[in-house]
């Protein structure tokens, strides 16, 4: 087997290992691309290329999100890490570890890790390697690798994300939810929001969002109805679908461009959660993206009473 079809072969893994550590498709994929031409310019055939490039792959995404940090620092709004339609990464195994972490909520429990305890705890927790490979991939002693991941795995314990276990039920309660945000149905949707459920925008300063967000089952159900009827009268589609391992959705403008993707986090038969990713930068990997600020001015003029 040739080194490109030994790296085509594990660029799943490498692109997983990357997004889990960067919360962002755009710099997962450079991550995994620089990662390529190191491998290609390497004189050594490693013992192993599956240990090798993950290490590779691991450095270069610490050494991006020491920066990246310091950038979100300024970022405008709330930070959503970049939507993720499908991981291309699986493992029978592992599947409930994979699927845990790539939500939405446990990329941002990962946010409050520094670099290190963050790469420890993807590539222990997440992906099963054993800690002399770990040591390899950081540049820590074992030792090291160890108090790294027992200080990880306290914190994410402490906020760990809880969801629907059974993912059927997520899968019919969000169609429910979605159904009501169709129909207008005010009362339908708050059944199914509990008391203190919060929508929050992702806009990056480059598109509408709410601001502080929209907190209480009542507040939330009008808020979406409010949105619904002028969203459908200028064209908005809305497609319903996983987005980092949850239900939700993508809604896209009369031309097909993406507008924005929502994802749910559903608990004992109610949504918690609504988390919007508006910033046109975190949306190209999904499709063309539309304009956010020409659409929500066709929203506010759908929405004045005619004469």
């Amino acid at each position: 087997m040739s080194r490109a079809e030994e790296f085509e072969k594990l660029r799943p893994l490498l692109f997983s290992i990357a997004y889990r550590l960067l919360g962002s498709v755009t710099e997962a994929e450079d991550a995994v691309q620089e990662t390529w031409l190191r491998y290609e310019a390497s004189p050594v055939q490693p013992t192993s290329t599956k240990a090798f490039l993950s290490a590779v792959a691991t450095r270069i995404s610490i050494d991006v999100l020491r920066s990246a940090r310091r950038r979100r620092e300024a970022y405008v709004g709330p930070w959503f890490p970049e939507p993720l339609l499908t991981d291309p990464y699986e493992d029978p195994e592992r599947s409930a570890e994979l699927a845990d972490s790539v939500s939405m909520a446990a990329l941002l429990l990962l946010e409050r890790l520094s670099p290190l305890e963050r790469a420890v705890f993807v590539l222990s927790e997440v992906f099963g390697f054993s800690f002399p490979e770990i040591a390899s991939a950081v540049g820590r002693s074992e030792a090291a690798c160890r108090q790294l991941a027992v200080r990880a795995r306290r914190h994410m314990e402490a906020g760990r994300p809880r969801f629907e276990a059974d993912r059927t039920e997520r899968e019919t309660l969000a169609g429910r939810f979605f159904d009501a945000f169709r129909e207008g149905d005010v009362d339908g949707l708050r059944e199914l929001l509990t008391a203190d459920v919060q929508i929050i925008g992702d806009g990056g300063g480059k598109a509408p969002q709410w601001a502080g967000g929209v907190v209480g089952a009542e507040n939330v159900a009008r808020v979406l109805v409010a949105m619904h009827e002028p969203l459908d009268r200028i064209g908005i589609a809305m497609q319903q679908r996983a987005v980092n391992g949850q239900p939700g959705a993508i809604f896209r403008d009369r031309d097909g461009k993406v507008l924005g993707a929502w994802a749910l986090d559903i608990l004992d038969g109610q949504v918690q959660m609504i988390r919007a990713v508006l910033n046109p930068d975190k949306l190209w990997h999904v499709g063309p993206v539309g304009d956010a600020w020409a659409t929500f001015r066709e929203v506010t003029k759908a929405r004045r009473p005619a004469g």
